[in-house]
């Protein structure tokens, strides 16, 4: 097998680090869909908790109980605002990590056009002299007839 053109060795590079700017992407993706997850498991628990409570305090409930419920749903909401917090960074780092996904998706773009340009005129080279090939082994053939004719 031949040596690796310089351009067969950027485009592998560059394919390198595309791949890794679409893992780091699909990673941020990821994390921020466990972050929503989260978030959205933590809003039903505080609302079906919301609910018990409404239930319980109108069929009458001591303060005590009253207030523990307060305290808890409190509790609920200041995780349910902390996990919207990091669900608002997820969602940035994944806005962080596509430029850099689409800028390495076109720069490798950019050189396969470049060896695709390359191939096209290696290719134009190698049929001109397959014909030029061809033009002188026709002619030498015909001068070979009339040189024994």
């Amino acid at each position: 097998m031949s040596d690796p053109t310089p351009l067969q060795m950027l485009i592998e590079l560059a394919q390198d680090e595309l791949d890794g700017a679409a893992q780091r992407l699909g990673r941020a993706q990821r994390e921020r869909n466990d972050v929503e997850a989260q978030l959205n498991a933590l809003i039903q628990y505080r609302n079906e908790y919301y609910t018990r409570f409404t239930t319980s305090a109108q069929l009458g409930m001591a303060a005590g109980n009253m207030r523990n419920f307060q305290a808890f749903i409190d509790t609920l909401d200041a995780a349910i605002e902390q996990q919207r917090r990091q669900l608002t960074n997820a969602t940035a780092r994944v806005e962080a990590a596509k430029p850099e996904w689409q800028k390495q998706k076109q720069k490798l773009g950019s050189y396969e056009v470049l060896q695709a340009r390359g191939d096209a005129v290696e290719a134009r080279k190698s049929a001109r002299r397959e014909q030029r090939d061809a033009d002188e082994f026709g002619a030498r053939i015909l001068r070979m007839r009339t040189g024994n004719a």
